[in-house]
């Protein structure tokens, strides 16, 4: 009988372990033996992979690293969870190793014309629910650095929703959709894996050495039952206009009766050629 009750008690233990393990948001999920760079200014690097643990080093943005190996370890803070990594480094033409925390590096990154220019998330914020405005929720705060080197030559911050809208990110360059003085568009989405979590579309207009952020999309949908999608037309789009771009909105609801709901919305902004406005 005590071999018995000492069993369950060791399977309970480790069951509310299991309850309270936590995982890594994908958005941090970054590949052993590959390249990466450092996000956070000052990064600190340390000499295991614990928050207390002696810290050796810290980098600055657009640090190049090598991912050596991925921790068990995970640490979460605010809304951020991510995985801690053994990197290799060069600085000041020394090679070093240490442990840096997943949310200290880039979740993406692009070199054009010169410049790099960084995806990466900087802190969690806590503000009011817009459909229950006397709760409180978590978003998360994004920003693309422009960089010259370690220089930060512009940046633009933006939300992005829970740690629940992080299991997937993207970023990448496209071309200057025809609009005046624009070089090329940097486009940065997350979203997440189930039904009913948002994603986001950021898209961020390179002029010069400045950044111009447009407004932010939003999607989201659960199953067939509800969907709200938004995204723009440009110029280079069947249906664009010249030096404009078009906000679309779609949505779609079933009702009681399993009949579909549909409502769309648009609106056009002007662009000068520095910055846009509402026609």
């Amino acid at each position: 009988m005590k071999t018995f009750f000492t069993a369950l008690f060791l399977l309970t233990v480790q069951f509310l372990f299991a309850q309270e393990e936590m995982y890594a948001d994908g958005i941090f999920n970054f590949e052993e033996n590959k390249p990466q760079k450092i996000f956070t200014d000052g990064a600190r690097i340390r000499q295991s992979p614990q928050v207390n643990a002696q810290i050796l080093d810290s980098l600055k943005a657009n640090q190049p690293v090598l991912i050596l190996k991925k921790e068990k370890m995970v640490l979460k803070l605010g809304e951020r969870a991510a995985s801690w990594y053994k990197v290799s480094y060069n600085k000041n033409g020394r090679n070093s190793e240490g442990y840096i925390w997943g949310g200290s590096l880039c979740t993406g990154y692009r070199n054009k014309n010169g410049y790099d220019f960084l995806l990466g998330l900087t802190k969690t914020i806590t503000k009011k629910d817009p459909q229950f405005p006397a709760e409180a929720i978590q978003q998360n705060i994004a920003a693309v650095r422009m960089m010259e080197g370690n220089a930060v030559i512009d940046e633009i911050s933006f939300e992005t929703g829970s740690g629940e809208s992080l299991s997937y990110g993207n970023f990448t360059v496209e071309s200057n959709h025809k609009l005046k003085n624009v070089e090329f568009t940097l486009k940065a989405t997350v979203s997440g894996e189930a039904c009913g979590i948002p994603g986001y579309d950021q898209y961020i207009l390179v002029t010069g050495k400045k950044l111009v952020a447009l407004p932010q999309l939003m999607s989201v949908g659960d199953a067939d039952v509800y969907y709200h999608h938004e995204e723009f037309i440009f110029p280079n789009d069947k249906g664009g206009i010249p030096n404009a771009f078009i906000y679309k909105m779609e949505e779609m609801e079933k009702d009681e009766h399993d009949r579909e709901k549909k409502k769309k919305a648009s609106k056009t902004y002007l662009w000068d050629g520095t910055a846009y406005r509402l026609r």
